[in-house]
């Protein structure tokens, strides 16, 4: 795992830009920038800015690459712009418009319900993971009718384009 911020990326030896969070985090590695860091990776998880990530820098990444452009409203690169340049990735962002929406609303109300019917007091590892699980086995099931309709008849079935379930399933 490289960190890269807006000075480029966090490694053992920088000292711009750095603190006690950063250093915890800074690797040995001759990759001084986001385009050096993503050249060969396998994922992408951006949390910055509109235009962060380039088309370069995707074509340059792994084979079957996997970018979760989180920027909100816009992420770092499109779903349009790296379908023009790739047919492997898989492709996620925090926008509603765009397939493979990562948003909060798919946990939060879930994992504080099973909290409070269980009498939790924290939210732990455990909770978090079988969370995630639960998420990633309903991408796996077939959507029912009525989610379906919510989606003007459109049935989502898992695939790239579909690995995370729709905001509006209630299973």
């Amino acid at each position: 795992v490289i960190l890269c911020d807006t000075k480029g990326v966090v490694y053992q030896g920088r000292t711009e830009g750095m603190n006690q969070w950063k250093s915890a985090h800074a690797v040995k590695t001759e990759a001084r920038s986001l385009a050096e860091a993503l050249d060969g990776a396998d994922v992408f998880l951006g949390l910055s800015a509109k235009g962060a990530l380039t088309t370069a820098m995707v074509q340059s990444m792994a084979k079957n690459p996997i970018i979760f452009a989180m920027a909100n409203p816009d992420p770092e690169i499109t779903p349009e712009e790296v379908a023009e340049i790739r047919t492997d990735a898989i492709m996620a962002t925090g926008r509603s418009d765009y397939p493979n929406q990562v948003n909060n609303v798919l946990g939060f109300p879930y994992i504080f319900r099973g909290a409070l019917d269980v009498r939790a007091t924290t939210i732990n590892d455990a909770m978090k993971i079988a969370a995630a699980r639960a998420l990633a086995e309903l991408a796996r099931q077939d959507v029912p009718d009525d989610v379906a309709a919510a989606y003007q008849g459109n049935r989502p079935k898992f695939g790239p384009n579909y690995i995370i379930p729709v905001p509006f399933d209630p299973r």
